[in-house]
């Protein structure tokens, strides 16, 4: 069978393109199509089918581009492929148009219904005149997108219940996959840093929490001071991003020593989860990755009581939630997630959210639609 999978757009770093390189593993003869790739060595030996918006400059501008995306993936032709399959955080979903009884099924994988139009509150670029301009035009074309028989599937069951709130439709809950085998694979990642990385690691304090993220005000990494303040352990917050002076300045206020790692390579952030005695993770996520990699790893982590972050920590008994921001409950939830077992949670994170389990999932899902 000959698939297609289509995916928004292709950027060097992001949790949905991860999904889309585990959906190429999955059907290895698919063509993949995006409105622009600007990460050819993601799908490396497969090539990859660009739109007509990535011969012009709106490939620089998502916003700028928004109105137009529709009707690009609407207007691809399917017919030659034996199913579809997208990858969906904006409107991939509207891909070949409705399916027909005569047309390849198609089946959506959604990681959110579009923030910029949903819940631009998430979302900055919601914010851009464009976009507030067209909103509400593409809330009424998504929800009737959505309505032309295409099978969901939801990456948490957060986003199966915005999924009916925005579009009125159904989704089965399928987890994304983590790389988990490559991350439990070294004995120790501390070991495998190179001189640059270990100077800074042989600096931190140690037994601390950690706060990692990009540096953005709805990503709360202010938080793990909090945590650290309500333990009396030292804080280390790995990232960067327009917040970064206003850290530093919650930092030398704080009543514990907090260290700031300026955008850490892959090799020292798993060190960083490694040595971490809690990584805590605050923000309102769809699901939230990085949660899933300290908990591969055998740290606990501290995540925020709404969004698709609970339901990992759940899964994988690797933690606990925060139920509101007080000293008081932060230090309650922070010691309850310190007591889990972390060889336990080693093994269910890899068992969960394995690529090899995200495969197996995936074909169980629109294989139970192949025989309805």
């Amino acid at each position: 069978m000959v698939g297609l999978i289509a995916h928004e757009w292709i950027s060097l770093h992001g949790g949905s393109e991860n999904v889309a390189e585990s959906m190429a593993k999955a059907f290895p003869d698919a063509d993949i199509l995006s409105l622009w790739n600007d990460a050819p060595h993601r799908f490396e030996g497969r090539k990859v089918l660009e739109s007509w918006l990535a011969r012009t400059p709106l490939r620089r501008s998502k916003a700028a581009a928004l109105p137009l995306m529709p009707a690009t993936w609407r207007h691809v032709d399917v017919s030659k492929y034996d199913f579809v399959l997208a990858s969906s955080h904006l409107f991939a979903h509207h891909v070949g148009g409705p399916s027909r009884d005569d047309g390849p099924p198609k089946y959506v994988y959604v990681h959110t219904p579009a923030r910029y139009i949903w819940t631009p509150e998430l979302d900055q670029r919601g914010d851009n005149p464009l976009a507030r301009l067209a909103s509400p035009h593409l809330r009424r074309l998504d929800r009737a997108r959505a309505a032309e028989g295409a099978l969901f599937a939801a990456n948490s069951r957060y986003v199966r219940d915005r999924i009916r709130i925005a579009w009125n439709q159904d989704a089965a809950v399928v987890y994304p996959p983590v790389d988990t085998a490559r991350i439990q694979k070294p004995k120790s990642w501390r070991d495998l840093l190179d001189a640059s990385d270990s100077r800074i690691f042989d600096g931190l304090p140690s037994d601390f929490v950690l706060g990692a993220s990009r540096f953005v005000p709805y990503k709360r990494v202010d938080v793990a001071i909090s945590v650290g303040e309500a333990l009396d352990r030292p804080v280390v917050l790995a990232g960067a991003g327009p917040l970064r002076a206003q850290l530093e300045e919650r930092a030398a206020s704080a009543s514990v020593p907090v260290v700031v790692v300026d955008r850490p390579s892959d090799s020292l952030l798993y060190a960083l989860y490694e040595a971490a005695s809690l990584f805590v993770f605050p923000a309102l996520e769809d699901f939230g990755i990085m949660p899933v990699e300290a908990m591969s790893l055998g740290t606990p982590v501290l995540v925020n009581s709404v969004g698709g972050a609970r339901e990992s920590v759940e899964a994988v008994q690797g933690g606990s939630v925060m139920e509101s921001f007080r000293s008081e409950d932060l230090r309650f939830a922070a010691e309850t997630a310190l007591g889990r077992d972390s060889q336990l949670m080693r093994h269910r994170a890899a068992e969960v959210f394995s690529e090899t389990t995200f495969a197996s999932k995936l074909n169980e899902w629109m294989d139970t639609d192949a025989h309805r």
